[in-house]
């Protein structure tokens, strides 16, 4: 080769070096140094109390994620949290949901939104701006609409209780010696209680044998529990299936019964939901009337989360990890998961990267995949039973996540 010819391959080597040097340097600034991710939960109001929690959840996420390298796929971006607060009312929650897509136009995705009620409002607005949201709200409802950018974390309402009864009616029999036979379902309107109570009024009592003899739907907050109680007393039902979401609810309703000698597994209870294991129980309601409660719940910190219970313990001061904590903590690893399946901060190539998510066994959800079906439901989700023990709610099914072994209240 020629000296001409050698120093024109030198140039056109360098030249060819300095171009992708170039078009790597422009690529790598043209990565985000953050990318912003939604949480919207009541912060304010009645339920602000659990929307506390589950910043918390996304907090501790956000922070292990950001520590661990953030996201690769986009040269190590952090994650951003955005809380919005939905405050305690569908009307203000939804209005909170048009200020998150109207302000916050860079998000890429969301966690939301606590209540049923609350997530079937805000998904509405978040559905017209393509904004995935991921939710542990409990109603059917949520994923029976066709809407392509909700995925529901959590087994359905009707799933739950599905699950649920047949483990109950067992745990009776093997307890007490004696199948139930006879039912009470006392429970507030809202929209995932609703669904709960709908499943087992529509076929599922039926299928196990169970007759429901009181039916009872209430407005939150109640001023009075003394008539939804007298109609329980004078039935004498083997369960009462117990559906508040408001504390304060549960507390009177506890009470009521208590005052006229029901509580403490004169009857056993046996809710659906979180209210009635909320840690602000034992601010009003003492452990020994809370001793043996049931609570059929979407997820609670269980077996493989201890490290995560004992943060939340001493960061937060919480006594226990909730659904609130370890769903929400679950949520901002998915979509951290989606972001790296993505490749770009783009809420629609994150819905896309969400509905064909196949990421294996579910690590914070119990039981079932990291994977949506056509609806958005995630594949297989099972659910948890709570029992209060020694004024500490703990799971104690399924099995393999259970902490402690359930035991039947002694009439």
């Amino acid at each position: 080769m020629t000296i001409k010819n050698r120093t024109t391959v030198t140039r056109r080597t360098l030249l060819a070096g300095a171009s992708s040097t170039l078009i790597a340097s422009r690529a790598f600034a043209q990565q985000p140094s953050e990318v912003k991710v939604g949480l919207l939960v009541p912060i304010s109001g009645l339920y602000a109390r659990p929307g506390t929690v589950m910043r918390e959840g996304a907090e501790m996420a956000i922070d292990h994620i950001n520590a661990q390298g953030g996201i690769k796929a986009l040269g190590g971006a952090k994650m951003k949290l955005i809380v919005l607060d939905s405050g305690d009312t569908t009307e203000k929650a939804k209005n909170a949901a048009q200020r998150m897509v109207a302000q916050e136009s860079d998000l890429v995705a969301a966690s939301a939104a606590y209540l049923s009620s609350f997530t079937l409002a805000v998904t509405e607005v978040t559905e017209r701006a393509n904004l995935p949201v991921l939710t542990l709200s409990y109603s059917d409802l949520i994923t029976d609409r066709g809407f392509k950018y909700v995925f529901q974390t959590s087994a359905t309402a009707g799933s739950q209780a599905r699950q649920a009864l047949p483990q109950i009616v067992k745990l009776a029999e093997t307890a007490s010696g004696k199948r139930p036979k006879t039912v009470a379902i006392l429970t507030d309107n809202t929209a995932a209680s609703i669904a709960s109570a709908k499943s087992m009024r529509e076929g599922l009592l039926a299928e196990n044998q169970l007759q429901l003899i009181v039916d009872e739907t209430f407005t939150p907050p109640l001023a009075d529990a003394t008539s939804l109680v007298q109609k329980i007393r004078s039935a004498k039902p083997d369960l009462l299936f117990f559906l508040p979401t408001v504390i304060s609810d549960a507390k009177l309703l506890l009470e009521k019964m208590n005052e006229f000698g029901l509580g403490q597994g004169k009857i056993p209870t046996i809710s659906f939901g979180i209210a009635i294991a909320e840690p602000d129980m034992l601010q009003t309601v003492s452990p020994e009337l809370l001793q043996g409660v049931l609570t059929c719940v979407a997820s609670w910190g269980a077996k493989g989360h201890e490290a995560l219970i004992a943060e939340l313990k001493s960061r937060y001061k919480e006594p226990w990890m909730t659904q609130n904590a370890i769903s929400t903590y679950g949520d901002m690893w998915v979509i951290k998961d989606a972001l790296e399946k993505a490749g770009k901060a783009d809420r629609v190539a994150v819905g896309e990267a969400l509905r064909s998510m196949d990421a294996g066994p579910s690590k914070y959800y119990p039981l079932g995949e990291i994977k949506f079906d056509e609806k958005g439901r995630r594949v297989g989700a099972g659910m948890t039973i709570v029992q209060w023990q020694s004024g500490v709610p703990v799971t104690v099914f399924p099995p393999e996540l259970a902490l402690a072994q359930p035991f039947w209240p002694k009439s």
